[in-house]
């Protein structure tokens, strides 16, 4: 498929009908901001059945490469959203990362050594290139209503919605929304037009972000330097993109001018020193940025939700940032779809909070003790650091001090209150709150992965080994699949088993052996993907008071 020019493109300004109407206009669901998050919070939403109006303020999507690395964890919800492939395709796998300190190379690590996993640890992708196929998506979806150049002016919200003041090319309207979902970026309108604010702390250093044409031969990794030679006492980060575009970012302190240090006079030096004086290269985008660590105190506020850089911000090394708000957007659309629905109460979207602002502060306290290591501010500091780094060549302890930015992976909400603790012993990672992990099985005959099995649903999977379930069990595992909240049954046979109706097979045996799983054993898992309960036995009562709690739903009733 031949590659768009995403940032040439400009996206009409279009009237509405609600401008017309004497009266704001009733929507279920407003998503602002159409950014990575805001769009894939209102795809997740409209792929569940929920009617979504997306506005952004601009006709444009963003400008240079910005957030660049994408997560196997970001990657897995795009499959979902049946876009993760179109986002690989483009991208630049990588798993492998190195550190150099002075002129050595010092550690080389491997975020995903084991086989098995469909996805890459990271991809490198523009993000002008990842809102471009978002944006794809949601124009072929029905249920999605996107209008440019709609600056949301002003919110009010009482009991049963917001009503929001909106200020188009053709004057200002009014429209009311049932719950509204600001993922409008870290300076976030709405949040200021509610009167809320976001705390934490500013790092006082500036880096220069240099996105580089040229052709080279360094493999697809990420390097980082400390103290290199060609800039000395600060620091360095390689990467490779698509299209023969290479980021590069030079730590330049805080005393630096941003104004001066892109200009090219100022930039290229830089570069050559890096790549060498007879390097061959184009400059296409360059930035200065300071970065903070902050969130706000709660991302719910009545009937306005918050997720994405609106909600919180991290510093770029460790790649937090988007990928987080990925994640806030799949762990809020099954909420909100089923507070829509009626199938569950207001509450569930305080668990929206809960776990996401768990997942903020572990991103923040990671992302700040990265930046803290990268950017010592004191001799004391730096000199403790720089011993650590020579230490690492020769000693492992030392390696796992040291922090180029430990890079993002997903939450375990270890204390959710949507979680059914254990009754019985497991092993592995598979623990309630954690993101269901994903291997190689048979499905329908073919090779398949297990986390395109699951779906947007609650999903039973019981571990069957070589014989089919009784008929008991089947009859009690379709009245599962018939509630209000369905919950679809997946059927996992052992390599010898034959191919049931419906049921994958485990023909390597990495499905139950990450997840300690023997016959007779099953997983609740939500529709996030995030473990909800696990038994060794099937018992029909226990899957219906799990499914209750993670519903937020009085255990004494059916769901």
């Amino acid at each position: 498929m031949e590659d768009i020019d995403f940032q040439a493109m400009e996206f009409a300004y279009r009237r509405c009908a609600d401008q017309d109407g004497s009266a704001p206009a009733a929507h279920r669901a407003v998503v602002v901001g159409a950014g990575p998050v805001g769009l894939s919070t209102a795809l997740d939403l409209a792929r569940q059945g929920v009617r979504v109006l997306l506005l952004d303020d601009d006709c444009r999507l963003s400008t240079g490469s910005r957030a660049i690395c994408f997560s196997k964890r970001t990657l897995e919800i795009w499959d979902r959203l049946g876009i993760g492939q179109r986002m690989v395709d483009k991208g630049v796998s990588w798993n492998v990362g190195k550190v150099f300190f002075r002129d050595q190379q010092i550690w080389k690590f491997d975020l995903l050594p084991e086989a098995g996993h469909e996805r890459p640890a990271f991809i490198n992708l523009q993000q002008y290139y990842a809102e471009g196929y978002l944006l794809e998506r949601v124009r072929d979806e029905p249920l999605i209503e996107l209008r440019w150049k709609n600056k949301v002016t002003g919110a009010a919200q009482d009991d049963d919605g917001v009503t929001l003041a909106v200020e188009t090319p053709d004057g200002a309207y009014s429209l009311r929304a049932e719950w509204l979902v600001a993922c409008d970026g870290s300076r976030s309108p709405v949040r200021k037009l509610l009167g809320l604010e976001s705390h934490g702390r500013i790092f006082r250093d500036r880096f220069l972000i240099a996105d580089v044409k040229m052709k080279a031969d360094f493999p697809a990794e990420r390097w980082f330097w400390f103290d290199p030679p060609f800039h000395p006492e600060q620091s360095v980060l390689l990467h490779m993109q698509p299209d023969n575009v290479w980021r590069i970012d030079f730590q330049l302190g805080w005393n630096a001018d941003p104004v001066e240090a892109v200009k090219p006079e100022n930039v290229l030096p830089r570069i050559r020193a890096l790549l060498g004086p007879q390097a061959q290269f184009e400059l296409e985008w360059v930035s200065v940025y300071t970065f903070a660590c902050e969130r706000m105190d709660r991302f719910r506020h009545g009937r306005v939700l918050f997720a994405g850089d609106s909600a919180h911000r991290v510093s770029p090394f460790g790649a937090r940032g988007a990928n987080s708000g990925v994640q806030d957007a799949e762990n809020l659309a099954w909420k909100l779809r089923l507070v829509l629905a009626g199938h569950a109460p207001a509450t569930l979207l305080d668990t929206y909070c809960q776990e996401r602002e768990y997942a903020a502060d572990e991103n923040i306290r990671n992302s700040s003790r990265s930046t803290d290591f990268i950017t010592p501010k004191s001799d004391a500091s730096r000199v403790l650091r720089n011993a650590v780094l020579n230490l690492a060549k020769h000693h492992p302890f030392a390696r796992t001090l040291v922090n180029s930015g430990r890079l993002s992976t997903p939450a375990t909400y270890v204390d959710s209150p949507l979680n059914t603790p254990d009754s019985n012993e497991f092993a592995g990672r598979m623990r309630p709150g954690a993101v269901a992990a994903d291997a190689p099985v048979r499905s329908n005959g073919a090779d398949d992965w297990w986390l395109r099995q699951l779906g947007d649903e609650f999903v039973l999977a019981l571990f069957c080994g070589d014989s089919m379930p009784d008929e008991a069990t089947l009859a009690a595992l379709s009245r599962l699949e018939q509630g209000p909240v369905p919950v679809r049954t997946v059927l996992v046979g052992g390599a010898q088993s034959a191919s049931h109706d419906g049921a994958v097979q485990d023909v390597q045996g990495v499905l139950a052996q990450r997840y300690d799983a023997r016959p007779g054993t099953c997983y609740l898992i939500r529709p996030d993907q995030h473990v909800a309960a696990r038994w060794r036995a099937f018992d029909p009562a226990a899957v219906g008071a799990a499914l209750r709690r993670a519903l937020c739903l009085p255990l004494g009733e059916p769901a």
